[in-house]
């Protein structure tokens, strides 16, 4: 296979350079820096490509990141493969304060502006749902009984704060990635074509004349 890898990682190996990746996260950001540049279309379509993958990562449906990138790429008409690189925006070190931001905001457009207990209580909220989820799917070939609760909390008070709280501040960050990437990719794209033309101009002027008597064969 072309994208198979010569050496298998093991899953502890996976895990941790999904955390700090082997290079460090400059390497890692330079990258996909680097990717976009040379993706093969117009910098408005990769720019569109990269605001709907940032936009997709302030959204609370994790895991599907670049399902939902790739949506708002098709919508938006954006590049599919910048959408994929976009959504890079959402990584162990982005998501602590997207989070925040998110449910911060969205408890305030709910009217419920947060307390201390909102945010001392989240891991507790993502443990009970957790529960909720594995003992109602044990209840499905047992006579316990279903119970919803953590589940209802954690939609109340985690996942609709965060949907909706995700909205603004993800347009907001995703429209300044995109008038932040445009540009350069467009210098990039210019500056390459300057590159090859000089390099087409050099060669044709190395090729060798060759003299033409208006004879034809024979």
């Amino acid at each position: 296979m072309v994208f198979k890898r010569r050496d298998r990682r093991s899953v502890g190996r996976a895990m941790a350079e999904t955390l700090y990746p082997r290079g460090g996260w400059r390497r890692a950001f330079e990258y996909v820096k680097h990717r976009l540049q040379r993706l093969p279309d117009t910098p408005e379509k990769i720019g569109r490509g990269i605001f709907a993958g940032v936009l997709a990562s302030w959204t609370p449906f994790y895991g599907l990141h670049f399902v939902i990138a790739l949506i708002f790429a098709k919508i938006g008409r954006g590049n599919m493969l910048a959408a994929l690189l976009g959504t890079f925006f959402g990584n162990p070190l982005t998501y602590v304060p997207i989070g925040v931001v998110a449910l911060q905001t969205g408890h305030f457009m709910l009217g419920r502006p947060p307390g201390r207990e909102i945010e001392t209580s989240l891991m507790g909220k993502f443990g009970a749902a957790g529960q909720d989820l594995w003992h109602n799917l044990g209840a499905l070939f047992t006579p316990a009984r279903t119970d919803w609760a953590g589940l209802g909390l954690f939609y109340h008070e985690v996942f609709l704060p965060y949907l909706v709280g995700g909205i603004l501040p993800g347009l907001i960050s995703a429209t300044a990635c995109y008038w932040l990437f445009v540009p350069v990719i467009t210098a990039y794209q210019n500056r390459r074509r300057r590159k090859l033309r000089a390099k087409l101009q050099q060669l044709g002027k190395n090729l060798p004349e060759t003299a033409d008597d208006g004879q034809g064969p024979g």
